[in-house]
């Protein structure tokens, strides 16, 4: 991450907009940017499928999802945050070892730590179990919302996206991609 010319960036993007950079509320904010876009791009710098590598050997071969995992990221478009809930499940193959659950948690921020869109970020969670742990199937639903359309353009706070991708037996058979669906939409 190169931090100074994020400063310089900034600074500029200042002066553009009309304000003073060196005005006693701003000296101080290219630094802060900068560390900021550090923070929230720092998926750019790591192999997200990495977290799911450490796998144990359990024997259980029924769906496993984790709901609720929170994230954020940042509109490719732009550079304005999205966030929200990530909902992630996979169906072992029977025999097969699983991954620790925090590791779903990982995989998820490890891809929305950087510029994305909602749509490929969905899928490239779901891609990399369905590759990584050779899952009979992986479904994966995203809800989040973006400010890019809260605060800015058509200004529709509150507006939630909805993503979705399924892989394996959960885009084959209807019936088995019922029964995630109401795994993660269930309100307990």
């Amino acid at each position: 991450m190169d931090y100074p010319r994020i400063e310089k960036a900034v600074k500029e993007i200042l002066i553009a907009i009309g304000e003073d950079p060196d005005r006693d509320g701003l000296v101080e904010t290219p630094a802060r940017v900068a560390r900021m876009y550090g923070e929230i791009c720092s998926g750019i710098a790591e192999d997200p499928t990495s977290h799911i590598d450490k796998a144990f050997d359990v024997d259980h071969d029924e769906i496993i999802i984790v709901r609720d995992i929170s994230f954020y990221s940042i509109c490719e478009h732009h550079l304005i945050p999205f966030f929200g809930k990530a909902h992630v499940g996979y169906l072992p193959q029977p025999g097969s070892k699983i991954t620790g659950l925090s590791k779903l948690a990982r995989l998820v921020d490890g891809y929305s730590r950087r510029p994305q869109v909602q749509e490929r970020l969905t899928m490239q969670v779901a891609s990399a179990i369905q590759e990584k742990l050779d899952s009979l199937g992986t479904i994966v639903v995203l809800e989040a919302e973006h400010l890019c359309m809260s605060m800015r353009g058509i200004k529709k706070a509150g507006a939630s996206t909805i993503t979705s991708s399924v892989c394996g037996i959960f885009r084959e058979d209807p019936a088995a991609r019922a029964e995630a669906m109401n795994l993660i939409l269930r309100k307990s």
